[in-house]
């Protein structure tokens, strides 16, 4: 631990594939974590279930420390889009996020994929640079288009939202965010 109980390194936090036991605890991340969309708990389960293979938790002595949802586009399977990234404030800074992406492109059975997309609001630049990093380290191409928005998508509750896709990279094991 570094000082006043945040984290200084990667050093001993695990990557891992969700379960369906990590579904409250999820959701208990995300809430913790504004300005994130809290989504339900069932949701939350169903993320960390369902889409286990193209999901990851980051674990520290049993504690959850970071989640990112994620599934590949059914029309596009060369396509994983990432739902939503999730840390804990203890463990910013020391590019967790970055990691879990990797974790994630890096499982042999994604290995066709060679587009990634999010969707990230204008104001929230830690997503902003969290995947511009991405897309400096996969040596690709980062492309932003209006997607969905805020009066004609949202009935003006949620700010618009941006379509950042990626792409094309090849195998990112070789990558260093």
């Amino acid at each position: 631990m570094g000082f006043g109980g945040f984290l200084s390194s990667l050093e001993n936090i695990v990557l891992r594939s969700p379960t369906l036991e990590d579904g409250m605890a999820v959701y208990n991340l995300v809430e913790n974590c504004p300005p994130l969309d809290t989504n339900s708990s069932y949701c939350n389960l169903l993320q960390a279930g369902h889409f286990s293979s193209t999901s990851v938790a980051a674990e520290l002595n049993g504690e959850l420390l970071g989640f990112i949802s994620g599934y590949v586009i059914p029309d596009r399977p060369d396509t994983l889009f990432i739902w939503q990234v999730a840390v804990s404030e203890k463990a910013r800074g020391i590019k967790l996020a970055s990691n879990m992406l990797l974790n994630i492109l890096n499982r042999p059975h994604l290995s066709n994929v060679s587009f990634l997309e999010t969707t990230i609001t204008s104001d929230n630049q830690a997503s902003w640079a969290l995947f511009k990093r991405l897309a400096i380290s996969l040596t690709a191409e980062l492309q932003s288009s209006e997607f969905m928005d805020k009066d004609i998508h949202f009935n003006g509750q949620h700010d618009s939202e941006a379509l950042v896709r990626i792409g094309p990279f090849n195998s990112p094991s070789e990558s260093r965010v």
